[in-house]
């Protein structure tokens, strides 16, 4: 009996220990990533109204047609779209177009500042020029504004600090539980 009682004071005292270690990686953990988490969660509210918000990201227009056979040429429609952005940018580089089949209109995308140009595919006609914020925001919230491999390494620290503090939180609440019940 009496070898029990001792066995069980020092698990308890085990327990108390592993308590106290977990509750100072818990602690230094989130005190170095809290700045982080912060911006994700910020960054990451702000994307998910970025469809409703039309500031974080310009309103998606319809064009005239979705027949694709009345369309104007990409060629055309880049041109055009560049001949848009001269005044706002110096030298405007294409990044990407994003086709909207059921809309009916192109969106060009370009390589500085975030701006992007709609237009009517069928028409060739300038739909809306406009910066979106939504982009930039997002290249901070994944860390990639900085350099993909920043991204990499950014990740991977707030991935695994993410789940450590998951962790060590979930211990933290259960572990006084089971040095309660065994006393």
């Amino acid at each position: 009996m009496r070898t029990q009682v001792l066995f069980r004071m020092k698990d308890n005292q085990t327990l108390v220990l592993t308590l106290r270690k977990f509750r100072s990686i818990h602690k230094y953990v989130g005190v170095a990533l809290a700045t982080f988490f912060l911006i994700i969660a910020v960054t990451g509210i702000l994307l998910g109204w970025k469809k409703n918000v039309e500031t974080l990201q310009p309103k998606t227009f319809n064009g005239e047609s979705t027949e694709v056979k009345e369309w104007k040429s990409f060629e055309y429609l880049s041109t055009v779209a560049i001949d848009a952005m001269d005044t706002i940018l110096v030298q405007p580089a294409v990044d990407r177009m994003d086709v909207r089949f059921d809309k009916g209109i192109v969106k060009v995308l370009f390589t500085e500042g975030y701006w992007e140009v709609q237009l009517d595919c069928t028409s060739g006609e300038v739909l809306s020029v406009a910066q979106r914020h939504s982009d930039w925001i997002e290249h901070l919230h994944d860390g990639s504004m900085i350099s993909d491999a920043f991204k990499l390494g950014y990740t991977n620290i707030l991935g695994i600090g993410l789940f450590t503090l998951a962790l060590s939180g979930l211990w933290l609440w259960y572990g006084p539980k089971v040095i309660r019940r065994s006393k």
